[in-house]
């Protein structure tokens, strides 16, 4: 007993340390040198994650995977009222978010009907009815979407494994393209919010500086105080619902913390000073760590692409697709390159992305939005891929 729990620490310890430390080291580096902020602390964190869990066979015992995966769960809910807490929101334009909220659902909409005269080929029009009907549910909303209308429509088992996993691919491509090209990318496309947070009112510019403990800790704290309460609110509420309601309540109570006299005169000096607030370093920490911990569970020898191959095409094309259509709209409708490759993620990824693409583009004022945007997806995917299956399937 005592051998094996001395064999389990010898085991877990370095690792980690390789889990956070890896995260912090890159981030120190980056203050040192900058080609490493020019090329992505992110990409870096990606590259040498899938490196180690491709090359090395370290990180394929149950004990270590499980553990990564406990890290990558607990970081985003962390990150999102560490870094919303330091948000300006005074500028957050309810007309931007709709604009871009309508551009993402109906590109995704367009394509995704589009693709299943495509590429529905052989198949039995039902069941590329179902798979056209879930994947509106993911690209709209999210992973409880999906399971919602794989049931609702009566997909298969095998057909929804298909799904799922070729899913996971393809949206594993497009997170890296978004991690190593996605910043110059849709900036020199559309151009980047260039937008400045007004001056704040007196009250909170006449009030005293904040102290060290103010400074440094109180938004951390606060974060914390957050995330733990909002998780605890979300186990009240059914399985399918928790995910969503999860990243709401942060959300909502978060943006709440904003108001706060203190937490105002904590970001104002943060401001004066020309530094980012701690609150958001220590959520762009967690950002960066989620982001590893999805590299080092990405074991592509294990993926298998020998199911039904015109779903993977199907699926590449919805989520490219979307995005160059997603990316006209944005010209016609005069949207800036954050707010759409915002957007994009938001949708393609899920709401739970967003801080990394905020980490990303090092605007936080984007969080908002995206977080806005993505909640949107969830509640109105249900209706949309129950929609598109009756309207595609055969009478």
């Amino acid at each position: 007993m005592i051998k094996s729990n001395i064999q389990t620490i010898i085991l877990i310890v370095p690792y980690l340390i390789y889990l956070f430390g890896t995260p912090a080291l890159v981030m120190l580096l980056a203050r040192r040198w900058s080609w490493i902020d020019k090329v992505s602390p992110m990409a870096m964190l990606y590259v040498i994650g899938l490196l180690v869990a491709n090359l090395t066979s370290w990180l394929h015992n149950s004990q270590l995977l499980n553990l990564n995966n406990m890290v990558g769960n607990i970081c985003i809910p962390l990150a999102i009222p560490l870094m919303l807490i330091a948000c300006s929101l005074s500028q957050w334009s309810t007309g931007k978010a709709i604009k871009a909220f309508l551009s993402g659902l109906v590109a995704v909409l367009l394509v995704t009907i589009a693709g299943f005269f495509l590429f529905r080929g052989t198949s039995d029009p039902r069941t590329f009815a179902q798979v056209c009907a879930v994947a509106v549910g993911i690209y709209t909303g999210g992973i409880p979407n999906m399971g919602a209308i794989a049931q609702g429509v009566g997909m298969d088992p095998s057909t929804y494994l298909y799904v799922t996993s070729y899913d996971l691919i393809i949206t594993g491509l497009y997170l890296v393209f978004v991690i190593c090209f996605g910043r110059p990318f849709f900036r020199r496309l559309l151009g980047s919010d260039t937008t400045t947070p007004p001056a704040p009112s007196s009250p909170v510019s006449d009030s005293p500086s904040p102290n060290c403990f103010q400074r440094h800790f109180l938004s951390p704290l606060l974060a914390l105080v957050i995330a733990v309460a909002s998780y605890l609110l979300s186990t009240l509420f059914p399985d399918h619902l928790s995910t969503p309601l999860l990243i709401l309540i942060l959300t909502t109570l978060s943006i709440a913390a904003t108001f706060l006299p203190i937490v105002r005169r904590v970001n104002l000096d943060a401001r004066q000073h020309d530094r980012q607030p701690t609150s958001f370093t220590l959520g762009l920490y967690f950002v960066y760590l989620f982001c590893f911990t999805i590299a080092n569970a990405c074991d592509i020898r294990q993926m298998n692409l020998a199911g039904s191959l015109n779903i993977l095409w199907y699926i590449l094309f919805v989520i490219f697709g979307s995005l160059i259509l997603q990316i006209l709209f944005s010209k016609l409708l005069k949207l800036d390159g954050d707010t759409t490759l915002t957007t994009s993620v938001a949708l393609i990824n899920s709401p739970p992305f967003v801080p990394l693409v905020a980490a990303l583009l090092n605007n936080k004022e984007v969080i908002v939005l995206g977080i806005t945007i993505g909640l949107l997806g969830y509640m109105l995917g249900n209706y949309l891929g129950i929609a598109v299956f009756y309207l595609l399937v055969p009478a």
